[in-house]
């Protein structure tokens, strides 16, 4: 079974890059590097960051504004919950959310989960190429979403279609250019589907 293992971030500037992300607590979960290749537009992916309650959103949401990032979707309730989106410097989109309407403590910047989305051009393709790969499905419902078990990662691993996450995050799907990120497995290099690369992960 191929093991997902990391995710690298691609950024112009590493040193900003390295600075945000540990103020908004996302060191722990992504690697960044430097890169010059060229990208315009949406690059295909979110990163879904999981709170306990809507303080601990807005308590995120606050660090990484706070960090240099953009808001895209402010915080608002939902029938889902509570959740807003904002885009990191380097170019990354991130949707902060709760299951939670009400808090049920003291707010905190704290983390509980954190999930790479892929925006894909057909997820049902995309999950057997993945299968066909070695990964294990965790939840499927058809051809709207899929997200794999990733047992060896601090981050889940998961597929949408790529107009529904640019809609999700308020911008149009189009882009070109480089994703801008890598995902580390176990398996050997391959390029998806949908351009999104893997590389083989460092002990």
């Amino acid at each position: 079974m191929t093991a997902f293992a990391s995710v690298t971030i691609e950024v112009s500037d590493l040193t900003a890059a390295q600075t945000f992300y540990e103020a908004v607590g996302l060191a722990p979960y992504v690697n960044v590097r430097a890169s010059d290749e060229p990208t315009t537009g949406f690059r295909g992916f979110a990163l879904s960051l999981v709170a306990s309650q809507p303080g601990d959103v807005d308590a995120l949401i606050a660090a990484a504004l706070d960090a240099g990032a953009t808001m895209l979707k402010p915080a608002t309730k939902s029938f889902w919950g509570y959740g807003g989106i904002f885009r990191a410097p380097d170019g990354t989109i991130c949707k902060v959310a709760s299951s939670s309407k009400k808090d049920s403590g003291p707010a905190a910047r704290r983390i509980d989960q954190v999930a790479l989305l892929l925006g894909v051009a057909d997820v049902k393709a995309s999950k057997r190429f993945y299968v066909e790969h070695g990964l294990a499905v965790g939840k499927s419902f058809g051809g709207k979403y899929v997200e794999f078990d990733t047992p060896s990662s601090d981050v889940k691993l998961a597929l949408y279609p790529r107009w529904a996450l640019a809609k999700d995050t308020g911008l149009p799907q189009e882009g070109s250019g480089s994703h801008r990120i890598v995902l580390g497995g176990d398996s050997g290099p391959f390029t998806d589907l949908d351009g999104f690369v893997w590389e083989t992960a460092s002990a």
